[in-house]
């Protein structure tokens, strides 16, 4: 099913909001790798946003993803601060890790890895 124009500006308004407050408390720099919001989707009834992180050089991932996991009513309540004009409610936040980095790096690697293995059973045609 489509997303509504209204989901869709929802989504846009918290995919900015949380990146400034990941960014204003620190998360998404930690121990020299990266975090960022790659998208933001929010159900029609505009309660519930699932929230796709994207973890650049991070080692524990699935830990790292628990501890935001724990600070979502805090995280919740910096985002209520911000949207409170713009929303009636503030949705219910929920966060998963976006592996589709990982998921591109493993596809390139599978095709070269084809590629060079075409490459050395094709017969020689010089005359």
């Amino acid at each position: 099913m489509e997303e509504s124009k209204r989901q869709k500006q929802v989504s846009k308004l918290l995919l900015e909001e949380m990146s400034g407050i990941f960014q204003r408390e620190g998360i998404n720099i930690v121990d020299g790798g990266m975090i960022s919001i790659s998208k933001v989707s929010v159900t029609p009834d505009l309660l519930e946003a699932r929230i796709y992180l994207s973890f650049f050089q991070i080692k524990d991932v699935p830990a790292f993803l628990r501890e935001i996991r724990t600070r979502t009513k805090e995280l919740r309540g910096l985002l209520g601060g911000r949207v409170r004009n713009q929303l009636r409610r503030v949705p219910e936040l929920t966060f998963f890790n976006d592996d589709t980095l990982d998921y591109v790096d493993k596809m390139e690697d599978l095709f070269k890895r084809i590629k060079e293995q075409g490459n050395e059973n094709t017969p020689d045609t010089e005359s």
